[in-house]
């Protein structure tokens, strides 16, 4: 499996989700911060162009501007900004290695917040890192253990960790 920008946010998140989701065990769909998340996709940013594929990078929207690519990511809470930032990263990374320069803001519309996100050669180190680890993690037969966090609440795998 190919490391791509949403195994990059799990991986922020919690390690065993990132395992669950490279054998395609999908998270609860019913789950109210899921359907909440794909409501404000579907809903937010109607004028920008939506769900861009570039390789295996979909970041949510392009941002028009006159001087420069903007790409951005819409979630619906900041509560998770350094995993949504390491995925924007990742995105704007992949964009600069085909040669293309841009810029990137997290987008939360709920709380009408623009975080504008730079790319730097510390946070390309700490995606390599995040990059080799993914890859154990996804390599392994079985999960990592699990390892209760502030996100295991609202997550969409909760039933599958503590059922």
């Amino acid at each position: 499996m190919v490391v791509n920008g949403t195994l990059i946010w799990y991986y922020a998140i919690c390690k065993r989700e990132v395992w669950l989701m490279s054998r395609n065990i999908t998270p609860d769909q019913k789950d109210t911060n899921i359907e909440i998340g794909r409501f404000l996709h579907e809903t937010y940013y109607n004028r920008s162009k939506k769900e861009i594929e570039f390789g295996n990078v979909k970041f949510d929207v392009l941002v028009n501007t006159k001087d420069e690519l903007v790409i951005g990511e819409t979630k619906k809470t900041s509560k998770f900004e350094e995993a949504s930032t390491m995925q924007l990263l990742y995105y704007i990374r992949e964009l600069r290695r085909a040669g293309i320069n841009a810029k990137g803001v997290l987008l939360y519309p709920e709380e009408r917040k623009r975080v504008e996100v730079e790319f730097t050669e510390e946070k390309n180190m700490l995606l390599e890192k995040a990059e080799d680890e993914i890859g154990r993690i996804i390599n392994d037969a079985t999960p990592p253990p699990v390892v209760k966090n502030k996100y295991c609440k609202s997550c969409g795998y909760r039933e599958y960790c503590y059922a």
